[in-house]
């Protein structure tokens, strides 16, 4: 198992979780981002930069992906290929998308769109919080958790 970052919008301290569960469980995080990242030293940590352009960090990362490893994006639609290829995604306020939930998101993603498309003020998500780290934190654990015992 492996975890892929979709990094470009990931919150900073989303990557230090994955970076301090890199060390614990000693496990590949793989950033990958149209920019340069920081990434501490470590043999289970390391950046991927991509070319600018639409979609080209969430195409190599689906590329990249195998079933098994662990994806961690905001992007509906990557996190739907993601789950096609029976890898695992999950968001960076710990919501664990499934088979069942990801219709649901991106028929709304798709309205939502279409809303702002005709001139509808949408407004973003809400900023992240303490509690959103927290969900993150837990379900992360509880997924590595899972894969130590499947090892």
């Amino acid at each position: 198992m492996q975890i892929w970052v979709d990094a470009d919008a990931c919150p900073k301290v989303i990557k230090e979780i994955l970076f301090r569960a890199a060390e614990r469980w000693q496990i590949q995080v793989t950033l990958v981002a149209n920019q340069l990242l920081y990434t501490p030293p470590s043999q289970w940590i390391r950046a991927v930069q991509v070319p600018s352009g639409f979609d080209v960090a969430d195409n190599w990362i689906v590329q990249q992906a195998q079933a098994g490893d662990l994806v961690i994006t905001a992007d509906i639609p990557l996190a739907d290929e993601i789950l096609k290829k029976q890898a695992v995604a999950l968001n960076p306020r710990g919501e664990l998308y499934t088979a069942e939930t990801i219709r649901e998101r991106l028929n709304m993603r798709d309205f939502m769109d279409t809303l702002r498309a005709s001139g509808i003020e949408t407004g973003g998500p809400a900023a992240f919080s303490t509690a959103d780290r927290q969900a993150f934190a837990a379900q992360l654990d509880k997924l590595m958790a899972k894969a130590a015992r499947s090892r």
